[in-house]
């Protein structure tokens, strides 16, 4: 065993030293991290905004960061608190709706009206299978206790205290302010951090800056015109709470797979078993349009090839990432698979071949 020079000793006491230092800052900044990395997504986005303002330097970072800020509180507080009272009311509604037997009457009253339960059995019945109709309506009852429930306190745990929104707002807006001044030397700095090469360091910034992009660019604004669509849609034709319809669609639309088929499917289904057939018509086509015009259209156009992830492990990530996180985990979730799939990529071209002589 060789024996270690002083410099070999001073440089792992100072490396130890360092790492303990991160882990401090880390710990230090922790409580703020949702707010650190919403901010960073929001600026990204507004990033454009920030620089038409500044019109080829003709004004001053600190001036054009303060009025894309403004922008950002316009556009963004102003209808969260406007809408997250009329949200929590509705899901509320929804939830006490589900938890009463009134849901159960009209799920029971309507199949035995339609006899769709008794031509569903003589069909299930080659397989063995049985429905009941209190079956039926506890599954039902279930599923809109858990929408309206878990709706309600998200909106909740915001109207309950606007004043925390408040300040977390402005201190977002605080971060974002700097990040478009300094947002730059910010990413040089961490990059010269990392022990990786610096090509290595590019392509996992610039993957990230990607996800974020298609995950608020792509599935946010899709999600945005799916859920105003369809809420209207759902108001146009008399059904309860369209708000509340429209905002569980736009959430739905990031999840590549159900999407709002998983609220259109079952209204529709609802207006032919009423016997509205011409408007169940009408949502069938319409569904098709929007969710087909959405996902192969407008998306693939707006995002590009810069994203490239299996569908079902999109899915994933982003169920994943809302049980982890909430309602973050919209983004959070294929930010960390973005994470993995990069270092993977990375590992696959610089150092697999490295690994390859020590498992002989």
């Amino acid at each position: 065993m060789q024996n270690k020079t002083p410099r070999d000793i001073i440089l792992w006491f100072f490396l130890a030293v360092f790492l303990v230092s991160i882990f401090m800052m880390g710990w230090l900044f922790w409580p703020f991290i949702s707010i650190i990395v919403l901010a960073s997504v929001v600026t990204g986005i507004f990033n454009p905004v920030y620089k038409f303002i500044r019109i080829k330097d003709k004004i001053n970072p600190p001036f054009a960061s303060f009025l894309t800020c403004i922008i950002i509180f316009i556009v963004l507080f102003v209808p969260i608190v406007f809408f997250v009272g009329i949200l929590s009311n509705e899901a509320y509604e929804l939830y006490l709706t589900a938890k009463s037997a009134v849901l159960g009457k009209q799920i029971k009253s309507l199949l035995e009206s339609s006899r769709i339960l008794e031509n569903a059995n003589n069909v299930l019945s080659n397989f063995n299978i049985k429905l009941t109709g209190e079956e039926l309506n506890k599954a039902i009852s279930e599923l809109g206790k858990v929408v309206g429930l878990f709706l309600y306190e998200q909106a909740s745990a915001i109207a309950s205290n606007v004043f925390k929104l408040l300040i977390n707002f402005f201190f977002m807006l605080l971060i974002i302010y700097f990040l478009f001044i300094d947002g730059n030397k910010i990413v040089s700095f961490i990059i010269g951090l990392s022990p990786l090469p610096k090509e290595q360091n590019e392509k996992l910034v610039q993957k990230f800056k990607d996800m974020a992009g298609a995950i608020l660019i792509g599935n946010g604004l899709g999600g945005l015109i799916q859920g105003t669509l369809g809420g209207l849609v759902f108001m146009m034709f008399g059904l309860k709470s369209p708000f509340l319809w429209g905002v569980i669609m736009a959430l739905l639309a990031f999840l590549p797979i159900i999407g709002i088929g998983v609220v259109f499917i079952p209204a529709t289904v609802y207006l032919f078993l009423t016997g509205r057939v011409a408007a169940g018509i009408f949502f069938i086509i319409f569904y098709l349009i929007l969710s087909g015009g959405i996902e192969y259209i407008f998306k693939p156009k707006l995002v590009g090839e810069r994203v490239k992830m299996h569908t079902l492990l999109v899915f994933f990530s982003i169920i994943g990432g809302l049980k982890l996180f909430g309602i973050l985990g919209i983004i959070y979730g294929p930010l960390v698979v973005t994470a993995f799939l990069t270092l993977t990529d990375i590992y696959h071209s610089s150092y697999q071949k490295m690994v390859a002589p020590m498992r002989k």
